[in-house]
Protein backbone atom coordinates (compact mmCIF):
# COMPACT_ATOMS: atom_id res chain seq x y z
CA UNK A 1 0.00 0.00 0.00
CA UNK A 2 2.50 2.08 -0.16
CA UNK A 3 1.31 3.94 -3.47
CA UNK A 4 -1.45 5.22 -0.57
CA UNK A 5 0.38 6.33 1.89
CA UNK A 6 2.60 8.19 -0.73
CA UNK A 7 -0.61 9.82 -1.64
CA UNK A 8 -1.33 11.16 1.71
CA UNK A 9 2.29 12.09 2.07
CA UNK A 10 1.64 13.99 -1.15
CA UNK A 11 -1.02 16.35 0.02
CA UNK A 12 0.27 16.34 3.75
CA UNK A 13 3.17 18.26 1.99
CA UNK A 14 1.98 19.82 -0.93
CA UNK A 15 -1.86 20.15 -0.87
CA UNK A 16 -3.49 23.96 -0.82
CA UNK A 17 -5.62 24.85 2.04
CA UNK A 18 -9.18 24.93 1.18
CA UNK A 19 -12.43 25.98 2.39
CA UNK A 20 -15.00 22.82 2.07
CA UNK A 21 -18.76 22.22 2.68
CA UNK A 22 -18.93 21.15 5.69
CA UNK A 23 -16.45 24.04 7.22
CA UNK A 24 -13.67 21.80 8.37
CA UNK A 25 -11.17 22.57 5.89
CA UNK A 26 -9.10 21.11 3.42
CA UNK A 27 -5.27 20.57 2.47
CA UNK A 28 -6.52 19.57 -1.20
CA UNK A 29 -4.74 18.30 -4.61
CA UNK A 30 -6.65 18.03 -7.74
CA UNK A 31 -5.69 14.78 -10.20
CA UNK A 32 -4.07 11.81 -8.98
CA UNK A 33 -3.77 8.04 -9.68
CA UNK A 34 -3.17 5.15 -8.16
CA UNK A 35 -3.37 1.74 -9.14
CA UNK A 36 -2.91 -2.22 -7.53
CA UNK A 37 -2.59 -5.03 -9.06
CA UNK A 38 -5.11 -7.78 -7.39
CA UNK A 39 -3.08 -10.82 -8.94
CA UNK A 40 -0.55 -9.86 -6.36
CA UNK A 41 -2.72 -9.35 -2.80
CA UNK A 42 -5.58 -8.08 -1.44
CA UNK A 43 -4.97 -3.74 -1.25
CA UNK A 44 -6.17 -3.40 2.22
CA UNK A 45 -4.54 -0.89 4.16
CA UNK A 46 -2.27 -2.51 6.65
CA UNK A 47 -0.87 1.05 8.40
CA UNK A 48 -4.06 0.85 9.97
CA UNK A 49 -7.03 -1.55 10.92
CA UNK A 50 -9.29 -1.86 8.10
CA UNK A 51 -12.53 -3.19 8.96
CA UNK A 52 -13.80 -5.41 6.50
CA UNK A 53 -17.27 -6.35 7.43
CA UNK A 54 -18.71 -2.84 7.11
CA UNK A 55 -16.90 -2.65 3.58
CA UNK A 56 -18.45 -5.92 2.43
CA UNK A 57 -22.30 -5.22 3.46
CA UNK A 58 -21.63 -1.07 2.40
CA UNK A 59 -21.18 -2.99 -1.27
CA UNK A 60 -23.34 -5.66 -0.83
CA UNK A 61 -26.16 -2.95 0.04
CA UNK A 62 -25.16 -1.08 -3.03
CA UNK A 63 -25.48 -4.19 -5.24
CA UNK A 64 -28.90 -5.11 -4.05
CA UNK A 65 -29.90 -1.62 -5.29
CA UNK A 66 -30.74 -0.13 -1.63
CA UNK A 67 -30.85 2.91 -0.41
CA UNK A 68 -32.42 2.93 3.00
CA UNK A 69 -29.72 2.72 6.09
CA UNK A 70 -31.76 0.30 7.65
CA UNK A 71 -29.99 -2.85 6.52
CA UNK A 72 -26.84 -1.22 7.15
CA UNK A 73 -27.70 -0.64 10.81
CA UNK A 74 -29.25 -3.85 11.61
CA UNK A 75 -25.72 -5.38 10.70
CA UNK A 76 -23.69 -2.71 12.48
CA UNK A 77 -22.37 -1.10 9.93
CA UNK A 78 -22.73 3.26 10.84
CA UNK A 79 -20.23 4.70 7.91
CA UNK A 80 -23.79 6.49 6.76
CA UNK A 81 -25.49 7.41 10.11
CA UNK A 82 -24.30 11.08 10.27
CA UNK A 83 -26.37 12.54 6.81
CA UNK A 84 -29.82 10.76 7.67
CA UNK A 85 -29.55 11.71 11.08
CA UNK A 86 -28.47 15.68 10.32
CA UNK A 87 -31.76 15.64 7.74
CA UNK A 88 -33.78 14.24 10.30
CA UNK A 89 -33.20 16.76 12.80
CA UNK A 90 -33.61 19.56 9.90
CA UNK A 91 -36.96 18.22 8.83
CA UNK A 92 -37.95 18.20 12.76
CA UNK A 93 -36.93 21.87 13.21
CA UNK A 94 -34.08 20.87 15.52
CA UNK A 95 -30.94 22.68 16.01
CA UNK A 96 -28.13 20.62 14.59
CA UNK A 97 -25.40 20.51 16.79
CA UNK A 98 -21.68 20.26 16.41
CA UNK A 99 -20.85 16.47 14.78
CA UNK A 100 -17.92 16.68 17.73
CA UNK A 101 -20.22 17.12 20.62
CA UNK A 102 -21.89 14.96 23.36
CA UNK A 103 -25.06 15.98 22.43
CA UNK A 104 -24.39 14.86 18.82
CA UNK A 105 -23.07 11.84 19.61
CA UNK A 106 -26.08 10.62 22.43
CA UNK A 107 -28.55 11.84 19.87
CA UNK A 108 -26.85 10.07 17.00
CA UNK A 109 -26.99 6.75 18.85
CA UNK A 110 -30.65 7.27 19.90
CA UNK A 111 -31.33 8.00 16.18
CA UNK A 112 -29.88 4.65 14.70
CA UNK A 113 -31.97 2.51 17.63
CA UNK A 114 -34.72 3.98 16.34
CA UNK A 115 -33.74 3.06 12.91
CA UNK A 116 -33.15 -0.45 14.01
CA UNK A 117 -36.03 -1.38 15.85
CA UNK A 118 -38.94 0.59 14.23
CA UNK A 119 -38.85 0.35 10.40
CA UNK A 120 -42.12 2.43 9.83
CA UNK A 121 -39.19 5.13 11.30
CA UNK A 122 -36.71 3.61 9.58
CA UNK A 123 -39.03 3.74 5.87
CA UNK A 124 -39.39 7.29 7.03
CA UNK A 125 -36.17 8.88 8.36
CA UNK A 126 -33.64 6.10 7.06
CA UNK A 127 -33.86 6.98 3.31
CA UNK A 128 -30.74 8.36 2.04
CA UNK A 129 -32.44 9.66 -1.59
CA UNK A 130 -31.36 7.89 -4.59
CA UNK A 131 -27.55 7.17 -3.88
CA UNK A 132 -25.47 4.41 -5.35
CA UNK A 133 -27.28 1.35 -4.66
CA UNK A 134 -30.62 3.27 -6.71
CA UNK A 135 -28.21 4.65 -9.48
CA UNK A 136 -26.72 1.18 -10.08
CA UNK A 137 -29.70 -0.84 -10.38
CA UNK A 138 -32.70 1.16 -11.11
CA UNK A 139 -31.29 4.36 -12.99
CA UNK A 140 -34.38 5.88 -14.96
CA UNK A 141 -34.89 5.65 -18.71
CA UNK A 142 -36.48 8.50 -19.13
CA UNK A 143 -39.62 6.41 -20.37
CA UNK A 144 -40.88 5.23 -17.26
CA UNK A 145 -38.52 2.13 -16.56
CA UNK A 146 -35.69 1.19 -15.51
CA UNK A 147 -31.69 0.44 -16.48
CA UNK A 148 -30.16 -2.14 -14.20
CA UNK A 149 -26.55 -0.84 -15.06
CA UNK A 150 -24.80 -4.04 -13.24
CA UNK A 151 -26.97 -6.53 -14.97
CA UNK A 152 -25.86 -4.70 -17.99
CA UNK A 153 -22.05 -4.81 -17.33
CA UNK A 154 -22.19 -8.69 -16.14
CA UNK A 155 -24.31 -9.28 -19.80
CA UNK A 156 -21.28 -7.20 -21.80
CA UNK A 157 -18.60 -8.98 -20.03
CA UNK A 158 -19.58 -12.57 -21.09
CA UNK A 159 -21.16 -11.35 -24.56
CA UNK A 160 -18.70 -8.32 -25.31
CA UNK A 161 -15.87 -7.98 -23.39
CA UNK A 162 -13.76 -5.74 -26.01
CA UNK A 163 -16.42 -2.99 -25.41
CA UNK A 164 -15.45 0.45 -24.50
CA UNK A 165 -19.30 1.09 -22.95
CA UNK A 166 -18.71 -1.01 -20.13
CA UNK A 167 -19.62 1.92 -17.45
CA UNK A 168 -21.62 2.38 -14.47
CA UNK A 169 -22.52 5.68 -13.32
CA UNK A 170 -23.37 7.23 -10.22
CA UNK A 171 -23.69 10.32 -11.52
CA UNK A 172 -27.47 11.62 -12.25
CA UNK A 173 -27.52 15.39 -12.43
CA UNK A 174 -31.23 15.05 -12.31
CA UNK A 175 -31.23 13.39 -8.74
CA UNK A 176 -27.88 15.69 -7.11
CA UNK A 177 -29.81 17.62 -4.88
CA UNK A 178 -32.23 14.99 -4.03
CA UNK A 179 -29.40 13.05 -2.98
CA UNK A 180 -28.10 16.14 -0.68
CA UNK A 181 -31.04 15.98 1.40
CA UNK A 182 -29.97 12.77 3.48
CA UNK A 183 -26.96 11.42 2.31
CA UNK A 184 -24.45 12.42 0.15
CA UNK A 185 -24.31 13.15 -4.25
CA UNK A 186 -21.78 10.45 -4.91
CA UNK A 187 -18.24 11.14 -4.52
CA UNK A 188 -17.33 7.79 -6.32
CA UNK A 189 -19.08 8.63 -9.48
CA UNK A 190 -18.23 6.66 -12.15
CA UNK A 191 -16.46 3.40 -12.74
CA UNK A 192 -15.27 1.69 -16.26
CA UNK A 193 -14.32 -2.46 -16.86
CA UNK A 194 -11.25 -3.18 -19.17
CA UNK A 195 -10.87 -6.72 -20.44
CA UNK A 196 -7.40 -7.78 -21.95
CA UNK A 197 -5.55 -11.69 -22.31
CA UNK A 198 -8.60 -13.28 -19.80
CA UNK A 199 -8.47 -10.46 -16.88
CA UNK A 200 -10.87 -8.00 -16.01
CA UNK A 201 -9.61 -4.32 -14.70
CA UNK A 202 -12.15 -1.49 -13.02
CA UNK A 203 -10.99 2.26 -13.39
CA UNK A 204 -12.88 4.28 -10.73
CA UNK A 205 -12.95 7.66 -11.01
CA UNK A 206 -13.50 9.52 -7.43
CA UNK A 207 -14.68 13.34 -7.94
CA UNK A 208 -13.87 13.99 -3.99
CA UNK A 209 -11.99 11.73 -1.68
CA UNK A 210 -11.88 12.29 1.90
CA UNK A 211 -8.15 10.35 2.21
CA UNK A 212 -7.60 9.50 5.23
CA UNK A 213 -11.11 8.00 6.36
CA UNK A 214 -12.80 7.53 2.70
CA UNK A 215 -9.73 6.15 0.26
CA UNK A 216 -8.89 3.30 2.24
CA UNK A 217 -12.52 1.70 2.12
CA UNK A 218 -13.18 3.04 -1.40
CA UNK A 219 -10.04 0.90 -2.12
CA UNK A 220 -10.57 -2.06 -0.65
CA UNK A 221 -14.61 -1.96 -1.93
CA UNK A 222 -13.92 -1.77 -5.45
CA UNK A 223 -11.14 -4.36 -5.62
CA UNK A 224 -13.60 -6.57 -3.92
CA UNK A 225 -16.15 -5.58 -6.33
CA UNK A 226 -13.87 -6.17 -9.80
CA UNK A 227 -12.90 -9.56 -7.82
CA UNK A 228 -16.61 -10.83 -7.44
CA UNK A 229 -17.51 -9.60 -11.23
CA UNK A 230 -14.27 -11.38 -12.47
CA UNK A 231 -16.19 -14.47 -11.01
CA UNK A 232 -19.13 -14.28 -12.19
CA UNK A 233 -18.02 -13.76 -15.76
CA UNK A 234 -15.36 -16.19 -15.93
CA UNK A 235 -12.59 -13.42 -15.67
CA UNK A 236 -9.16 -13.87 -13.61
CA UNK A 237 -8.45 -10.22 -11.97
CA UNK A 238 -6.28 -7.41 -13.51
CA UNK A 239 -5.95 -4.43 -12.21
CA UNK A 240 -7.96 -1.61 -9.47
CA UNK A 241 -7.00 1.78 -11.00
CA UNK A 242 -8.18 4.73 -8.65
CA UNK A 243 -8.45 8.15 -10.26
CA UNK A 244 -8.94 11.13 -8.04
CA UNK A 245 -10.27 14.81 -8.76
CA UNK A 246 -10.03 16.91 -5.37
CA UNK A 247 -8.30 14.61 -2.93
CA UNK A 248 -8.11 15.68 0.26
CA UNK A 249 -7.31 15.45 3.90
CA UNK A 250 -9.09 17.40 6.49
CA UNK A 251 -7.18 19.76 8.70
CA UNK A 252 -8.50 18.04 11.84
CA UNK A 253 -7.04 14.23 10.48
CA UNK A 254 -3.17 16.08 10.27
CA UNK A 255 -2.09 14.66 13.57
CA UNK A 256 -3.63 10.76 12.50
CA UNK A 257 -2.37 11.50 8.58
CA UNK A 258 1.41 11.78 10.87
CA UNK A 259 0.72 8.80 12.93
CA UNK A 260 -0.16 6.91 9.72
CA UNK A 261 2.80 7.84 8.18
CA UNK A 262 5.08 6.70 10.66
CA UNK A 263 4.06 3.18 10.62
CA UNK A 264 5.63 0.91 7.67
CA UNK A 265 3.24 -1.15 5.42
CA UNK A 266 3.44 -4.77 5.71
CA UNK A 267 2.52 -7.36 2.73
CA UNK A 268 -0.98 -7.39 1.74
CA UNK A 269 -3.36 -10.06 2.84
CA UNK A 270 -5.58 -12.55 0.35
CA UNK A 271 -9.01 -12.15 -0.32
CA UNK A 272 -10.68 -15.61 -0.97
CA UNK A 273 -13.90 -15.46 -2.12
CA UNK A 274 -16.58 -18.12 -2.51
CA UNK A 275 -16.23 -19.98 -5.66
CA UNK A 276 -19.47 -21.55 -6.17
CA UNK A 277 -21.14 -18.46 -6.21
CA UNK A 278 -22.13 -17.70 -9.64
CA UNK A 279 -24.81 -14.82 -9.62
CA UNK A 280 -23.25 -11.25 -8.60
CA UNK A 281 -26.30 -10.61 -6.84
CA UNK A 282 -26.22 -14.08 -4.77
CA UNK A 283 -22.97 -13.07 -2.30
CA UNK A 284 -23.41 -12.71 0.90
CA UNK A 285 -21.04 -11.49 4.06
CA UNK A 286 -19.92 -14.87 4.57
CA UNK A 287 -18.74 -15.84 1.03
CA UNK A 288 -15.55 -13.62 2.09
CA UNK A 289 -12.26 -14.74 3.92
CA UNK A 290 -9.38 -11.89 4.14
CA UNK A 291 -6.27 -14.40 4.96
CA UNK A 292 -3.33 -13.09 6.39
CA UNK A 293 -4.32 -9.34 7.24
CA UNK A 294 -2.21 -8.41 10.14
CA UNK A 295 -2.85 -4.20 10.02
CA UNK A 296 -1.62 -2.24 12.70
CA UNK A 297 -4.35 -0.62 15.64
CA UNK A 298 -7.05 1.77 13.91
CA UNK A 299 -6.61 5.16 13.92
CA UNK A 300 -9.56 7.19 15.01
CA UNK A 301 -10.58 11.02 13.57
CA UNK A 302 -13.67 12.44 13.35
CA UNK A 303 -15.98 12.35 9.61
CA UNK A 304 -16.46 16.01 8.32
CA UNK A 305 -20.55 15.95 7.84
Amino acid sequence: MKQYLDLLKDIRDNGATKTDRTGTGTKSLFGRQIRFDLSKGFPAVTTKKLYLRSIIHELLWFLNGDSNMEYLVKNDVHIWDEWPYRAYLQSMGHEVPASSSDEWQTGLKEFTERIKTNHEFALKYGNLGPVYGHQWRHWPDGKGGEIDQIQEVIDTLKNSPDSRRIIVSAWNVADIKEMAKAGLPPCHTLFQFYVIDGKLSCQLYQRSADTLLGVPFNIASYAMLTMMIAQVTGLQVGEFVHTFGDVHIYLNHLEQVDLQLSRTPKALPTMKINPDVKSIFDFKIEDFELVGYDPDPAIKAPIAV
